[in-house]
């Protein structure tokens, strides 16, 4: 049986949960998603049915993770980063299937950042705070700005 805590407030569907994982007041975790060992699930995250979720993630209050997106080991999100799932948005129409986003190994995403729909963002990249991710990030990078761009990149990290 998995050793992961739910606080009295937060809502977890799921069964599929790492030990050591914490999910905090006002979070809610629908069934169908996948999440690893070691988490931190802060306040008013909200976590939909196909998404995967690493090892030792930490995620910030305010974030929503919808259907498609997968976060690797490792990742940071900061409190209210916006994912989006659909390129096209109409209220009452959806998609089949949604585009996959992925956050590789390592890569930390900074407070107020907007991730489009369908993006990888490379491992151990930084996007800044208030950042839109328009395209793809490399390994390594650190991007800013709207739309975001690469202002440099780190040494190789483990």
């Amino acid at each position: 049986m998995s050793k992961f805590f739910v606080h009295e407030r937060g809502i977890c569907e799921s069964e599929n949960v790492g030990d050591g994982t914490r999910i905090w007041a006002f979070a809610h975790v629908l069934p169908g998603a996948r999440i690893g060992f070691n988490c931190n699930i802060c306040d008013t995250v909200f976590i939909e049915n196909k998404v995967v979720i690493g090892d030792n993630v930490t995620i910030k209050n305010g974030v929503q993770i919808w259907d498609g997106i997968t976060l690797k080991n490792n990742v940071f999100v900061g409190p209210n980063v916006t994912f989006t799932n659909d390129p096209f948005p109409r209220s009452k129409i959806h998609l089949s299937e949604y585009p996959e986003t992925v956050v590789e190994e390592g890569a930390s995403l900074g407070g107020n950042c907007t991730i489009l729909p369908g993006i990888k963002i490379g491992r151990m990249a930084m996007i800044g705070a208030g950042a839109v991710v328009t395209q793809d990030v490399p390994d390594n990078a650190v991007v800013m700005g709207n739309p975001a761009r690469v202002v440099r990149y780190l040494q190789d990290q483990k």
